[in-house]
Order: structure tokens, then C-alpha cells, then sequence
């Protein structure tokens, strides 16, 4: 996210806004104690009704219905503590991670589409707020964080003047960028589908997506997502240009950890498993369990362009010897991800060289494998985006950890090179020297006679060691 950015009132207003702040617990049990859960509903329903009513524009105003839970509810999901009891008494709050910053209002925003601004609902009695926002669940990548667009949140003395609403909503708005690394099937479910999922999925489809740095490509390829998680079309802003009010909004998305949904953290109660379940629903898959699938099905991720497998015809051929039936899955294929969520869905084992191919593990029906080959110089990243990752899921994990002698960089340097015998010292000089080498510049022969004690190994780990005593018999 952006840096963020308070402004500096004048005259005594510092002293004030400290004396809130210090405040705040004691309003915070005094509201509590005061209000029940139906009084502040109440209270809420009349604050939509006279705010977003005292902003409608000449004849142009467009409304929707709202159904479920209190706006202010699901809101406060997303914050606990200190900004809980923030986003309580003033109406706005942010909670700021190392990943991800997410700022939440449960009082009625107005959305400049032309500025990208959220001016928060006005109270003159409350510290202003001037604050920068990007939508991106990388924060700590200033590089990527560079190219994501900036949301300002604003309230106080700088939004006197507010325009007036063109279009009027009555479901809460949550802003998110499709910037960063689009078009990398890891990064795309990582930082923004899982984020998404997270934040959004307790609104029961109730909610206005806005997206910032809009792609067409990536909307229609994450449609049914998107689609289950929201039952509006998104928003581009560019294509847009109006100024929308919501009942409240949400600036951010909600990142656990790698490929990771924790049931214990923001906003509480989703797994992975959850995750994988609203993904069959929304892909319409049907296949829950691995033992669902009659004859064990084995998709191979061909690489083109770097770490390909430099014999995948003979890995193909000792796969079906062993009993697997075999599907070499090519980029293009993996591109229309519709069908191939259904092909992932039917798979028993996925085998794949590091990369954004083994994402497609989150279509695996549980109980399914995932089959790494680890290059030469690439440990840490394969441990890390995967071995920690897949078990959560409901998957095995296996990995075959190349020799060098079957990595290509063994041939082009050499044994004695530091490529080869000291990748630590390759990193050390940058990434992009690391990516260079490691990850751009590198292709895998696989030793058949130790790679196949692996695919037993995986044969085995789906319950199907009568298909290798069958195979035996045959030969």
C-alpha cells in the first residue's frame, strides 16, 4: 500500500483529535452499554435514509435493494481491537499488515470515480482523515506497489464541498486492483482471488466491486468468481466517471499468508478447505474426494519457455506404464480456466517444475497430490509457495529435488561453477541476476530410474497400490 498521509490541521486541533483518541475506550463501553444489537440497527437504517437521501442528485439517482445482515456488521468482521472500537465510535478505521492495508467505513461514503476519492461521511465533531490507500495485497513490494492506483480517503475540513451522488447504492462498496502481477496464475489467486474471498465472501454476494487498474482479460477470465462473490457487474472507474454512494465500503483486501486461508485470523472462520469448496460451487465441479475418480488421472504442466522438462515424452510413457492415465496440459489449455478447473478436478496427481502451474492445485479434489520437481537454486521459493501450502488444502505433498546433473546449468557452467555448487552466492548478487539464472535460464532432465520410485510414491499416497500389482502381473 501507498504511504499514509494525515494532514496537518490547524490551531488546536492536535490537541483535540489526541484527547478523542484517548477517549475512546471509555465512549466505546459507554455506547455498549447504552445500545443493544436492534437499537443500533435502527440507528443505522435511519443514518442511511437521511444521508444518502440528502445527497441524491436531480432525477439521476439509481437504487438497489439490500437484503441480510446489517452493513455495519459485516463491516466490523474485518476489523478487531483497538480498530474495532475505532470503526465503532468515528465510522472509519484501517487495519494495517504487513501485506495489506484494509480501511472499512460502515457510514455512507461518496465514490468520485474520475479521482478515485472516497469522501467519508461528514462529522465535523471527528479528527479529519486524509489517507492513501492501494488496493493490493503486496505492500511490501514497493516496486509492484508503484504501478497500483491510489484510493484517497478523505474526511474533515479538505471535503466541505462534496459532489453530489449520480448513482445512489444500498450495498457497500469494496475497491481492489487487478495491477501487480496479472497474468501469473500464483500471484493472480494469492493477492487478489484468496484476498477477495477473505474480505468479501461473509456479504453473501451483497456488495459493489470497483476495480482499480481495471483489465477486461482478467474480469472475464475470473468471472465466475467474481459472479458468486457478488451478484452486481464490477465497476471500472475509467470507463465510469460518475460519483456513487454507498452505505459503507471496504479499500483493500484482507492476505493471510501464501496460498493461505487461517480460520483465526481477519475475518475469522475460513480455511482453505472453505476456500476450495466455494471454488467447486462457483466452477460447478463435483468431485469432492480423489476416490471419486475411477482410474487415477495424472496432469503434467508443460513448460515452454523456461524449466521445461527436456524428456516429457519419456515421463509420459513411464506414467502410463505405471498405471496412470496421463494429460500433458500446455499453456493454452490452462489458459481458459473454466475447462481446466474441470480437467484439475478429475486429476489425482499434479505434477509440475516450480512455477504458477501448480496454483491449479486449488481445483485438486481432496485427497489428490501435488508432485513437485524442485530446480537447482530454487528451494526456498518451492518450499515456501508450495510445501507449506498444499496440505492445508487437503492434498499430499511430494517433491522430487533434482540432482544438478539434471538441471541444464550443469551442461552451460559446469560442475566446479558457483551456479552450480553455490546457489546462495547467485542470490546474493540480486534477483535479477537469481531469476536470470535459476528460474529463466534453466531446463530439467529428469533421471527416469530415481524419478520412478517418486511416481510410485504418489501411486501409492491415492490408495492405488493394486494398480502397480496389476501392472506388474501384465508385464
Amino acid at each position: 500500500m501507498g504511504n499514509i498521509d494525515k494532514d496537518q490541521p490547524e490551531n488546536n486541533i492536535p490537541k483535540r483529535a489526541a484527547f478523542f483518541l484517548i477517549l475512546l475506550p471509555l465512549i466505546y463501553a459507554a455506547f455498549y452499554r447504552s445500545n443493544n444489537i436492534s437499537s443500533s440497527l435502527h440507528l443505522w437504517k435511519n443514518q442511511i435514509s437521511n444521508w444518502s437521501g440528502g445527497w441524491s442528485s436531480n432525477g439521476g439517482v439509481t437504487r438497489e435493494d439490500v437484503h441480510g445482515d446489517s452493513i455495519s456488521l459485516l463491516v466490523q468482521r474485518l476489523v478487531r481491537g483497538r480498530n474495532r472500537i475505532e470503526l465503532d465510535v468515528t465510522g472509519f478505521s484501517c487495519d494495517t499488515a504487513f501485506y495489506s492495508d484494509v480501511c472499512v467505513s460502515k457510514d455512507p461514503v461518496r465514490i468520485d470515480m474520475n479521482s478515485m476519492t472516497v469522501y467519508l461521511s461528514p462529522n465535523w465533531s471527528l479528527p479529519s482523515v486524509t489517507r492513501t490507500v492501494r488496493p493490493y495485497a503486496r505492500k511490501f513490494d514497493n516496486m509492484t506497489m508503484g504501478i497500483i492506483s491510489k484510493v484517497e480517503v478523505l474526511r474533515g475540513a479538505e471535503n466541505k464541498s462534496l459532489p453530489l451522488c449520480d448513482v445512489t447504492h444500498t450495498v457497500p462498496a469494496v475497491i481492489f486492483s487487478t495491477g501487480g502481477f496479472s497474468g501469473n496464475l500464483f500471484h493472480e489467486f494469492n493477492e487478489v482471488i484468496i484476498p477477495l474471498f477473505l474480505t468479501t465472501y461473509h456479504f453473501r454476494s451483497q456488495l459493489q466491486f470497483i476495480i482499480v487498474d481495471h483489465l477486461s482479460w482478467w474480469v472475464s477470465k475470473y468471472n465466475r468468481i467474481l459472479s458468486h462473490l457478488s451478484n452486481r457487474n464490477v465497476i471500472n472507474p475509467l470507463d465510469d466517471g460518475k460519483v456513487h454512494c454507498f452505505p459503507g465500503a471496504v479499500m483493500g483486501l484482507k492476505y493471510h499468508n501464501n496460498l493461505a486461508c487461517n480460520t483465526s485470523e481477519i475475518p475469522g472462520g475460513y480455511s482453505m478447505i472453505d476456500f476450495k469448496t466455494f471454488l467447486r460451487h462457483s466452477y460447478s465441479l463435483h468431485i469432492k474426494n480423489e476416490r471419486e475418480i475411477e482410474k487415477p488421472v495424472l496432469v503434467l504442466v508443460s513448460r515452454k519457455h523456461s524449466r521445461v522438462f527436456l524428456n516429457e515424452h519419456e515421463i509420459v510413457t513411464l506414467a502410463t506404464e505405471l498405471g496412470f492415465q496421463v494429460i500433458t496440459a500446455t499453456p493454452n489449455q490452462m489458459s481458459n480456466l473454466q475447462r481446466f478447473a474441470s480437467v484439475m478436478n478429475s486429476c489425482s496427481v499434479l505434477l509440475g517444475v516450480h512455477g504458477a502451474g501448480l496454483s491449479n492445485a486449488v481445483f485438486l479434489p481432496e485427497g489428490a497430490v501435488v508432485l513437485q520437481v524442485v530446480p537447482l537454486g530454487l528451494e526456498w521459493a518451492s518450499t515456501v509457495y508450495y510445501a507449506y501450502t498444499v496440505g492445508d488444502m487437503g492434498l499430499h505433498y511430494l517433491e522430487y529435488k533434482i540432482n544438478p546433473e539434471e538441471s541444464s546449468l550443469f551442461e552451460k557452467y559446469g560442475p566446479d561453477n558457483p551456479v552450480i555448487t553455490d546457489p546462495a552466492s547467485i542470490r546474493d548478487q540480486g534477483y535479477s541476476v537469481e531469476r536470470a539464472v535459476y528460474i529463466d535460464g534453466q531446463n530439467i532432465k529428469i533421471d527416469l530410474s530415481r524419478f520412478k520410485e517418486t511416481l510410485v510414491q504418489a501411486l501409492t499416497l491415492t490408495g492405488r497400490s493394486e494398480v502397480l500389482k496389476q501392472g506388474k502381473k501384465e508385464s
